[in-house]
């Protein structure tokens, strides 16, 4: 029979991914005398999505610069999620996602400076001066990216636990709908572990893979989202009883065929548009119909534009497919045209070996060159993605200074479930996209923060789970 080990702690963070991370962190700074613990299924330097690094912090405000307010990213991701947005949640994180990201760059995260800001004071160079890719990203030096936020949350952790995989929640006897920790075994050794915690974070990630991937055989783990996120976020959360939101949300995303990198660099920063087989923009032809489901308030079809910049990506993509659909595929993005400028061929290929170095590796076995070669598109199979993107996850409290007067957007604490002492960040909250990697940090901070104050206030207090409860909880798990 496998080691049973037993824990009792304040705090479990269950995925240590970017929320994850976030969360633990900032833990130490409310919690001083709590104790914190991780528990990771894989390594907390190379877990979550950004794992093997990447590109571009793709959400940053830059207010103290001038450059966006909150309020800029609410309607941006509103916009662009059409609508289905907790604009109380999103205002939240925006408004603090800049410290986040302030404190990557002091860890020692490399951010590309813009040298069109050199006018800014020499000791202001650090945090204004980043350069941009379109409205929201900011460029960075990103290989290393997982492991120096992993070190911030390791040495303000009690104890990280990795290759711990967290099966099922552990639910309060003495109070209805009161989570009491969590249980889980080591994917190495077999042991068996039992957190009994007065809080749970759960940062795990969203689902990929449900549906089968385009690419088979050995490019099958090139999906666009991280190919271990087994939903567990959600599979956590549902069977605790939590109340979850936009479910049903799938998202189909473009794509360069076969390495699936992403597109969203070269649309923003590249300025490149895609064509049909023929030739032919083909985006604007479907206006008409789009305008028809969707209305005139995305749609100028006077003026065959989008009313609103960038268009919203479900409404590009459905063009996309609907394009393929009547015949005329396959689609290119045309590169040709961008990468004659020198500087901006070398930030096509950097924003691949950046992050999806697989790409690059295709280009250059299969002989394409963007700058001579329009590379073909292709759509991604579904995902159930998270609230780091999209909008998929945990109904969740809002802050108080904000929600407060909405019963149905507050009760009590600040990224806390519908389940007492059990909150959310990153993929496992609900409403919240356009978070991505620094959002997803933010929001660990935010929940991490109210853990605190519901332990302070005494929400915690008289937590029991029976032997009983203990042991049906074992055989669900050993049955996985």
């Amino acid at each position: 029979m496998k080691t049973i080990i037993e824990d009792n702690i304040d705090i479990l963070v269950v995925g240590a991914g970017l929320g994850g991370t976030g969360a633990a962190y900032e833990a130490r700074h409310w919690g001083r005398d709590k104790k914190v613990i991780i528990a990771e299924k894989a390594n907390i330097d190379r877990s979550g999505a950004v794992a093997q690094g990447l590109y571009a912090i793709n959400c940053y405000m830059g207010t103290r610069w001038g450059e966006n307010n909150p309020e800029d990213h609410v309607r941006y991701a509103r916009m662009d999620l059409m609508g289905m947005v907790r604009e109380d949640l999103a205002f939240d994180m925006a408004r603090h996602v800049d410290s986040a990201v302030h404190k990557f760059e002091e860890w020692g995260l490399p951010l590309m400076k813009d040298p069109k800001r050199a006018d800014l004071p020499a000791d202001d160079l650090g945090k204004g001066a980043y350069m941009r890719e379109g409205r929201w990203q900011i460029m960075i030096h990103g290989e290393s990216y997982k492991p120096i936020v992993a070190e911030a949350a390791k040495v303000n952790a009690d104890k990280t636990f990795n290759r711990i995989m967290v099966t099922h929640l552990l639910m309060d006897d003495a109070q209805d709908n009161r989570v009491a920790g969590a249980v889980g075994f080591n994917v190495r050794t077999g042991n068996y572990h039992v957190f009994k915690s007065k809080t749970v974070i759960v940062g795990a990630g969203g689902a990929s893979n449900i549906f089968k991937p385009r690419s088979v055989g050995e490019g099958a783990g090139r999906v666009w989202y991280a190919p271990w996120s087994s939903g567990s976020a959600y599979g956590l959360l549902i069977e605790a009883g939590a109340k979850m939101t936009q479910m049903e949300n799938r998202i189909v995303l473009a794509r360069f065929k076969d390495g699936y990198g992403p597109v969203g660099a070269y649309f923003l920063h590249l300025k490149t548009y895609t064509q049909n087989a023929y030739g032919d923009e083909y985006e604007s032809k479907w206006f008409p119909e789009l305008a028809e489901r969707v209305g005139k308030a995305y749609l100028d079809t006077e003026n065959q534009h989008f009313s609103h910049k960038p268009i919203p990506t479900c409404l590009r993509n459905h063009a996309f497919i609907s394009e393929v659909a009547a015949g005329r595929g396959p689609i290119h993005m045309v590169t040709v045209e961008a990468f004659q400028d020198p500087h901006l061929e070398e930030v096509g290929w950097e924003n691949f070996l950046g992050m999806t170095v697989g790409q690059a590796v295709l280009w250059a076995a299969t002989d394409i060159d963007p700058k001579y070669i329009n590379p073909e598109l292709t759509t991604s199979e579904p995902y159930v993605m998270g609230s780091h993107a999209t909008g998929c996850g945990a109904w969740c409290s809002g802050p108080e200074d904000i929600s407060g007067n909405i019963p149905e957007y507050f009760w009590g604490y600040n990224r806390m479930t519908t389940v007492n002492g059990l909150f959310g960040a990153g993929d496992s909250v609900g409403g919240t996209p356009h978070a991505f990697s620094s959002g997803s940090f933010t929001e660990g901070r935010l929940s991490a923060k109210a853990a605190c104050k519901y332990i302070d206030d005494g929400k915690a207090e008289g937590i029991n789970v029976s032997q009983s409860k203990l042991m049906s909880v074992k055989r669900k798990s050993s049955n996985l």
